[in-house]
């Protein structure tokens, strides 16, 4: 009993500090009324590829779709989702540090006469100007896509990714 006893305590420790720190993390931190619409539409730019998007404001962050076409070669077909979670908020609007993960495509070349895209996943860190009328994104993630290979030679290497991206949306 002597040696069971500090394990028991632990372990109830463990779970009282998990359950404290759990529901501190993921909380709703946006008042969509009064911060912004929900619905927005807009255009952007990340890395090579021009898109338009739109974007979900909800309580707990911002999702969003991005479709359009890479500014290289035969302009190919593009698309990401993605969601960021505000992780400080600054001034009076819902202006702040968000982080989010994103996943599509990231880049786009030309081989042997066809268009190849590479798909991938990544995480990224932005700030967020989000008022009634509009939000505006800039954001730098680090992801990585896979291996695209044509026979013997390979088109994408599968290795890290830094992606640049700036969005402009108007409220619906």
């Amino acid at each position: 009993m002597k040696i069971i006893l500090p394990f028991i305590f632990l372990g109830i420790s463990i779970t009282q500090s998990h359950a404290a720190t759990q529901s501190e993390f993921f909380q709703a931190k946006l008042k969509t009324q009064e911060a912004a619409s929900a619905w927005n539409a807009g255009a952007g730019l990340t890395m090579k590829l021009a898109h338009v998007n739109m974007e979900w404001v909800n309580p707990y962050g911002i999702a969003y779709i991005k479709a359009g076409a890479f500014l290289n070669n035969d302009h190919a077909f593009g698309g990401q989702v993605g969601f960021r979670y505000p992780l400080v908020l600054t001034g009076t609007e819902q202006n702040g540090y968000y982080l989010g993960a994103y996943m599509g495509h990231l880049k786009s070349t030309s081989y042997a006469q066809k268009t190849e895209t590479q798909l991938g996943a990544g995480a990224d860190f932005s700030y967020v100007f989000l008022n009634k009328e509009r939000i505006s994104t800039l954001s730098v993630g680090l992801g990585a896509g896979q291996k695209v290979t044509k026979g013997n030679v390979t088109v994408f290497e599968s290795k890290p990714v830094i992606q640049f991206a700036y969005t402009f949306s108007l409220g619906l």
